[in-house]
């Protein structure tokens, strides 16, 4: 063999490997952290959620952000909070925790929203109140905008409403690239992935220290997963795309909207939940002080009472 020849072989040695490492760490990342709510199929696509609270309650629809999972607002208190006087229903969006995300779809928030309207109509959910963290936050404005179902109103935290400049987006949007993206994602990306987390928790917490329920319940292990990194960079590539296509719409949405924002956010600068507020005709803006992107950690307790003020005015 020539020497080009040797070194492709070893490559191809090293790739085979990292992928069949990466498929027994998901694997094993799986068994440690089994679902812990229930699965319903809709539309050819199982989805895991969990069901808390009186049933006959009004009910609250919580969607996660970009690259997270239900235990994000499990850990945050706010399932609990929220679960004493409404049924709260959390999804795993397609892609993340363990629902699944059929690779011939593209995941939009459009697309997430028209397969929760069928899931939440198959679960006998009629006029929620949608709460949505970050990347969650497109998808509940994607079915405040609907009009085939109907609901009470919208929280939304720590969005991403128009269209900026963001490298860091497209430098997380790798492994969404068709082919070479799969390469990527189940081979170098969950050794990168593994290495950032650390600093990229702290990015998100900041200023705030990150909480000791976050670090004990939040099953970080299956975020590393080549599936849910190439859906998180699926998401991030569609994040400028989606606000700009969503912001026509704000000035005829006539859906109640509490938007609450970290007023030290690293991640997504407030000034997007200031010009949210003045592009929506009925909403209220809080600016959470003290608290970055994961404002739902910081303040619980407002927004569940933001909530209530919907479900039960």
């Amino acid at each position: 063999m020539t020497t080009a020849e040797t070194v492709l072989l070893i490559a191809a040695l090293l790739l085979a490997l990292l992928v069949i490492g990466n498929i027994g760490f998901s694997k094993l990342a799986e068994r440690r952290n089994p679902p812990i709510g229930k699965f319903l199929e809709c539309d050819g696509v199982v989805l895991h959620y969990i069901d808390r609270g009186d049933p006959a309650a009004p009910c609250v629809v919580l969607l996660h952000g970009n690259g997270s999972m239900i235990q994000d607002f499990m850990s945050s208190g706010l399932v609990d909070l929220l679960a004493r006087r409404n049924r709260v229903v959390c999804f795993d969006r397609p892609g993340f925790g363990h629902s699944q995300r059929p690779r011939l779809r593209i995941w939009s928030a459009a697309a997430q929203a028209a397969l929760l309207v069928k899931a939440l109509e198959q679960l006998g959910i009629r006029d929620p109140v949608v709460l949505g963290h970050s990347w969650g936050a497109l998808v509940a404005i994607a079915l405040g905008v609907r009009k085939d179902y109907p609901i009470r109103g919208l929280v939304l935290a720590s969005g991403y409403y128009f269209p900026t400049v963001r490298l860091d987006v497209w430098l997380m949007s790798g492994p969404a690239i068709p082919v070479l993206g799969d390469l990527v994602s189940y081979t170098v990306a969950p050794i990168i992935s593994w290495a950032m987390l650390p600093g990229a928790l702290r990015k998100i917490f900041a200023p705030r220290p990150i909480p000791r329920t976050f670090k004990n319940e939040f099953p970080a292990s299956l975020v590393l997963r080549p599936t849910q990194l190439r859906a998180a960079a699926q998401e991030s590539a569609l994040l400028s795309p989606t606000a700009a296509q969503f912001q026509a719409h704000y000035s005829t949405m006539d859906s109640r909207v509490k938007i609450f924002h970290g007023a030290e956010d690293q991640v997504i600068e407030q000034k997007q939940a200031r010009d949210l507020h003045q592009a929506l005709p009925r909403s209220d803006l809080h600016l959470v002080p003290n608290a970055g992107h994961m404002v739902t950690h910081a303040d619980p307790a407002a927004i569940a009472d933001a909530v209530n003020s919907m479900t039960n005015p």
